[in-house]
């Protein structure tokens, strides 16, 4: 190991942190009126009354955990608004008893992300104007990695002995976008970058995909296993099955695809029993539009079953039923940290 690189996190000591925690359940939040990550994070759109509102609308429905992405491009062109912004967000998570986990890169959807203002979202296209970060053309581009060094190493140092982040996601989905295994050396110097700062919040990078490579870096690298589950409940517990026998506390930090059989009534249950973390995709049906499905067409009507996201605009539920059994599985099993 190189001077200054830690360790990951053992067995004992990620079970120790897990156990310590009530079981969380959560969404992949993204307020209703940020189209992608910049239009959330950037100043001259960031909205602290749309993120209030809609976080206490997260915690009355029993939730008390979000995952967040931020974006890469926000640091370099305003690190200190950054990070003055993520201690807002964290404030008002905190005010309602709800856990942060960040997410820094991410490997899906856009690859020329630009600052400043954002086009309009697609009328009727599922997450069309989401971000990757920092692009799949820098991926490989090893003389822009020190740019990203920084990003994460001071945002790490920033927030290290914070409480109320829960764990670092260190990369979303590598080796979307047809990436593949060129995406591993990155997410490897990732880790290394944030071993360095040794935070301490638990580090991560969840399984999404059938990337023999990356998969098993991923196991190995992460002190918290984590994973993107969006099929039957049949094919997850077997993944759950064989992540179990890592022995290290698991989270579920995707899911939700209703169509395809990803559901709050079949998925919780399990989720809530063997005490998994949940965080499903969405929260308020907004300009990410994920309620329609993957490859979504243009002028698209609002399907008749949302894909994902669980409120309308003005914090009704899609589902009254589904929010009912959301919040009593919650009531049971969870509770704020």
């Amino acid at each position: 190991m190189e001077a200054g690189i830690h360790s990951r996190w053992d067995r004992e000591r990620i079970n120790n942190w897990y156990d310590q925690r009530p079981w969380l359940i959560g969404c992949n939040f993204v307020p209703s009126n940020a189209v992608n990550q910049l239009e959330m994070w950037q100043a001259e759109t960031y909205d602290p009354e749309c993120i209030d509102r809609e976080l206490g609308w997260a915690r009355n429905i029993g939730m008390n955990s979000v995952r967040v992405f931020l974006h890469d491009l926000v640091w370099e062109n305003d690190p200190e608004g950054l990070i003055d912004r993520m201690r807002h967000f964290l404030k008002i998570a905190d005010k309602f008893g709800i856990l942060t986990m960040f997410v820094f890169l991410d490997d899906c959807w856009n690859s020329n992300p630009r600052p400043g203002k954002q086009p309009p979202a697609i009328p009727g296209v599922h997450n069309s104007r989401w971000l990757q970060s920092p692009g799949v053309s820098k991926v490989s581009d090893v003389s822009s990695w020190p740019r990203l060094e920084r990003y994460i190493q001071s945002v790490l140092e920033e927030f290290t002995a914070d409480a109320r982040i829960l764990a670092w996601d260190l990369y979303n989905e590598p080796g979307n976008s047809d990436m593949g295994d060129k995406s591993l050396p990155l997410l490897r110097t990732v880790f290394d970058w944030a071993r360095q700062v040794n935070p301490s919040q638990p580090l991560t990078a969840g399984l999404w995909s059938d990337l023999p490579g990356l998969n098993s870096f991923q196991l190995n690298a992460s002190d918290i296993l984590t994973f993107h589950h969006y099929r039957t409940v049949t094919h997850m517990k077997n993944i759950i099955r064989e992540y179990q026998h890592h022995g290290r506390a698991i989270l579920c930090t995707e899911y939700l695809a209703r169509a395809q059989g990803s559901r709050f009534e079949t998925h919780l249950p399990i989720f809530a029993h063997e005490k998994i973390g949940c965080f499903n995709w969405g929260l308020v049906a907004g300009k990410t539009q994920t309620y329609y499905p993957w490859g979504s067409q243009q002028g698209s009507p609002e399907p008749e079953v949302w894909f994902s996201d669980v409120l309308r605009k003005d914090g009704t539920p899609f589902d009254v039923e589904e929010v009912t059994f959301i919040s009593a599985l919650a009531q049971k099993y969870g509770g704020a940290y």
